[in-house]
């Protein structure tokens, strides 16, 4: 069994859904290595979030963040959480929908995603700031 497991930190995105497909993979020197496994990549932080979806139409994240402004609209007067900002309660109540990571099937040194998957940062906040990464891979 071989493990490998990198923290990395994602510089400041504006808010929206962000590929970071790119990065999970370049941080993970040693998932070459694993013919059969599994990734693991967790957010640390609660007002960011994580998903697969769709990685070759840009529509696609743009129409994500449309939906979840209307699902969970900020300023709304119920909300008591809010010494943060109007865009705060409602990035934690995102990031609780979509949660905080994601697993992968590793095969033959790479992610198993399907051709049109990526993996998304879902950046919720307005000025969210880095955020971080725990990419676990283990397998043999």
């Amino acid at each position: 069994m071989k493990i490998h497991q990198q923290t990395i930190t994602l510089p400041e995105k504006k808010r929206g859904f962000h590929l970071i497909t790119k990065e999970v993979i370049n941080s993970l020197q040693g998932l070459h290595e694993i013919r059969a496994g599994v990734c693991h990549v967790f957010i640390q932080h609660t007002s960011a979030s994580l998903c697969i979806n769709e990685n070759a139409d840009a529509t696609v994240r743009r129409d994500f963040e449309m939906y979840f402004n209307k699902a969970v609209p900020e300023n709304d007067p119920d909300y008591i959480h809010d010494t943060e900002g109007s865009d705060d309660m409602p990035a934690h109540l995102k990031a609780a929908l979509l949660g905080s990571s994601v697993t992968i099937p590793v095969s033959n040194g790479r992610l198993a995603l399907g051709m049109w998957q990526g993996i998304y940062l879902c950046e919720h906040r307005n000025y969210g700031g880095r955020r971080n990464l725990v990419i676990t891979a283990w397998g043999e």
